[in-house]
């Protein structure tokens, strides 16, 4: 049985795909917190982050690290905020949230509501900037 996210990196499902290389891919939160909220995971189905092996999780957060870089050259904020929740989906995952202030994330907030277009603008903005 495939995740939502499997589906998405197989492209089942459509995402704002952000980056992507042999073993991660970031893309979009569709319901996001702030505008450049981006999920990155690990291609590899594991539900618990920390049940990936040592070389998949330093990976995952190196990916992350080039993710979170271009989100900062494209949002006005102070910091990128790394979450990990785990609940929602099984399959490992790190949010890269802009903030300002420490409740900047907050996941029991409303959510932004951003047009397909909007998404689309962002996403392509921000893939410029992540470097390879």
């Amino acid at each position: 049985m495939s995740t939502l996210f499997t589906k998405i990196v197989k492209g089942e499902i459509p995402s704002y795909k952000i980056a992507e290389d042999e073993r991660f891919y970031a893309f979009l939160d569709i319901n996001p917190l702030a505008k450049g909220h981006t999920l990155v995971i690990p291609k590899v189905e594991t539900d618990y982050i920390f049940d990936l092996d040592e070389e998949t999780i330093k990976g995952l957060f190196a990916f992350a690290r080039k993710v979170a870089i271009g989100i900062k050259k494209i949002i006005e904020c102070e910091k990128i905020g790394v979450a990990v929740v785990g609940l929602e989906v099984p399959h490992a995952h790190v949010h890269l949230i802009p903030i300002n202030g420490i409740y900047d994330i907050d996941f029991s907030k409303p959510k932004l509501k951003l047009t397909k277009e909007e998404f689309a603008l962002l996403a392509s903005k921000i893939s410029e900037k992540v470097e390879s």
